[in-house]
Parts: C-alpha cells; structure tokens; sequence
C-alpha cells in the first residue's frame, strides 16, 4: 500500500512540477514559428531583460537628442501664421510658387507643399502672418502668373483662397493638450493600480512614455509638422499602447496568481510564459492594426499626394510599433525587475532554486521531490523487529536484581 502511494504521489507531482532544466535539455527543438505559435516559453524576453533594457535606452536616447537638437516643425495651428492654397493644375511646380511669392513680397515663404495630381492638384503656400495688404498683393501675384480656374472652369482671382490662424489660438491648442494628455495619464495609472497593481502601473506608464518620446523623435528627425491630426494619433497609439501592455498584463497576473504557495517556476519564469503565451495575439493585433495605415500612407500620401494625412499616417505607424515592443520588451521585464525587490518574491525565488539543487540530506516536506523523499525514507534504519512467526521475547531479569515481571510458579 506504502509503494503504491509511493507511485501515485510520483507520478501526479511529476504531471503538475515537471523538471523544468530536464525538459528544456531533453525537449524536441521546434522550429521558429512552431514555438512562437505554440507560445510555451521556448523565448527567453525575461532573462535577456538587461539586453533590451540597454536597447530602449538606446532608443530613447536617440530620440531626445533629436527633439533637443533639430527639434519640432510646428504647423500653423500651433504657431501662427497664414496659409494660401490655389489650384495648381498645369504643371505647376513648388519652385515656381516660391519665386512668385518672393518676387511680390520681397521675402520667401516658409513651406510651399504640392497636395494632389492630375486636375485636382492644390498648392499650399504657408508663411508667417501676412498684413491684409500684402495677403491682396499676392494673391494678385498668383492669379497673374498661374491664372487658376475656379469652379466653372473659368480663370479666377477668387480661386485663391486664404487663411491666417493667430498665435494665441495655437497656444492655447498646445495647452489643452498637455492637460488631456496629464489627466490621461493620472486616469490610466489608478485604473491599473485599482485593476492590477501599483507595479504595473508603473511599468505601464513607463511603457507609454518610451512610446510617446520614441514618436516624437521620429517626427523631429523627418522634420513632419506637428499638426492636430498628429495629437489625434498620439491618442490613437496611446490607447493602443496600453491595450497591448494590459493583455500581457493580464496574462502575467494569471499565471502568478498564487505563485508563493508553488514552487515549479519563479516568478520572473511565469512572467516569461505570459509573454510567449500573447506573442501571437500581439503580432496579429500588430499587423491589423498597421495594414489600414499603410494603406494610408500608400495610397492617400504617395498616389494622390493628400499630404495633409501623412502626419496621421506616420504617428500611428510608429506609434502601433513602438506600442507592442513596449508592453512585451519593456514593460514586463521592467515588471519583474519591480517585483523582485520584494521579500515575497526574492523568498519564492530562493525556494525554486533550492528546490532544483540536488541534495544528499532532503527533509521530508511539501516541497521536496518524491523521488528524494523515497530515498530519504529508505536511509533511515528500520525499527528492531522481530521475523514472522517468531515468538515474542521475553523480558529477563536485569543484573541489578529488579524483578523481570515474569511470574515464578514453581513450588518450593
């Protein structure tokens, strides 16, 4: 009955506490995309963690020394100024715009952008804020030189419109922004403190922040203007970012929950598999969210020049990128690195190690190996018992005379 216990507790700890070094020696290699599709921890993100956490470094820095050096192209909504638009059909260059501007002011504009093709092109003039007077005598200028059609196919001086935004109007744009973005971040935080805990939240947020600054390097390195549409995308990717973050997240909290009380991983181990577990559905997610802005840039910006959502485009594409490297090679490992200053979790760490370590005197207990209690148990020498069949002994009288407790029923 003793061995077949024996058996039964070998073979039901063996299913819910395999070897974990054994079975990674022994393992069958699968190639790449078997592993990434069957999600069993065959990655180590985790223990590679300092690695990417040089790599973000790297990243960020690039990205602040962009901002601080060349620094950003604020359109006009931001910083004032006034913008002309006029039908360019014919074969009408940037170059040409330009000179006509300079000739009639004195002075070169600030960005002349060709938006479209074919019959449907429009030349965008933008400068600094131009008097009325001088607004009249250019539009004069471009009506001379170019003579655009207006709706009825006709040459028209009412073709060239104009727009003039002042600076005040951009400042207070700016800090509308900065406070939606504040309160974003102070709501998103207590959500995931509440929901989660306040580890994640940290790693979350820290997530977000190396996604926002990792976008705004790349916009001041191509020298796109910051326009409206670009806040729009930035609180695209940041829903993005931390919907991506959380799904790992919740797939990390499932498998720690109530890591102390086991000990066939460690807690940065369960984390490892969280992130294998979602790989998948982070890639997907990736790539459906990528192809409609692709598309975007493709068709919108480089076949019918829609310049004006190319800002959109590129702030989402980075963004959605930036995103998923985020939640899976920053944010968790920066998770764990958290978790394990704790006492809870360097205590569990400890028990897992020891654990795998072999040892010659194992005390029988709920976290040793029953393979090891089995020997243990053997060690021990047996209680002095008497062979089957064997009549009891009994007991004799000592030398120091004491009565043996045998009954003497012979006469005298």
């Amino acid at each position: 009955m003793a061995a077949k216990n024996s058996s039964d507790l070998t073979d039901s700890t063996a299913i819910e506490a395999p070897d974990l070094e054994a079975a990674e020696s022994g393992a069958v290699q699968h190639g790449f995309f078997t592993r990434l599709y069957t999600g069993t921890g065959a990655f180590d993100v985790i223990g590679r963690r300092k690695m990417w956490f040089i790599v973000t470094g790297c990243i960020v820095a690039v990205a602040i020394a962009a901002i601080a050096i060349r620094g950003f192209t604020f359109g006009i909504d931001f910083k004032g100024g006034t913008t002309v638009s006029m039908p360019a059909a014919g074969g009408i260059t940037a170059q040409q715009v330009e000179n006509v501007f300079s000739e009639a002011l004195g002075k070169g504009p600030e960005q002349v952008v060709m938006v479209g093709s074919g019959g449907s092109a429009t030349a965008q003039i933008r400068s600094e804020t131009l008097t009325n007077d001088q607004t009249e005598k250019l539009r004069t200028a471009l009506f001379d030189a170019f003579h655009p059609k207006g709706v009825d196919g006709q040459p028209s001086k009412q073709a060239v419109s104009d727009s003039a935004v002042s600076s005040t109007w951009g400042n207070q744009i700016t800090k509308q922004a900065l406070i939606a973005l504040g309160v974003f971040l102070v709501l998103v935080g207590l959500y995931i403190m509440i929901r989660y805990e306040r580890y994640m939240a940290i790693a979350a947020l820290a997530s977000l922040m190396f996604g926002l600054t990792t976008t705004a390097g790349v916009y001041a390195l191509i020298g796109f203007e910051v326009t409206p549409a670009t806040l729009i995308g930035l609180l695209t990717i940041m829903g993005f970012s931390l919907y991506d973050t959380v799904i790992v997240f919740d797939k990390v909290q499932e498998n720690t929950h109530g890591f102390e009380h086991t000990t066939r991983r460690t807690f940065a181990e369960q984390a490892n598999l969280a992130i294998n577990q979602t790989f998948m559905r982070s890639i997907n997610t990736t790539l459906i969210s990528i192809t409609p802005v692709a598309s975007l840039m493709i068709v919108a910006v480089w076949l019918l020049g829609v310049g004006t959502l190319k800002d959109l485009a590129l702030v989402m594409l980075v963004g959605v990128v930036c995103g998923t490297y985020g939640s899976i090679f920053f944010a968790t490992p920066l998770l764990v690195t958290l978790r394990e200053r704790t006492d809870i979790v360097r205590t569990h760490t400890r028990r897992v190690l020891n654990r795998r370590k072999p040892s010659k005197n194992v005390e029988v207990g709920q976290d040793a190996e029953p393979e090891a209690v089995a020997a243990s148990l053997a060690a021990k020498p047996a209680p002095d018992k008497p062979a089957p069949g064997s009549r009891p002994a009994r007991p004799t009288a000592s030398r120091t005379g004491r009565p043996s407790g045998k009954r003497n029923t012979r006469r005298r």
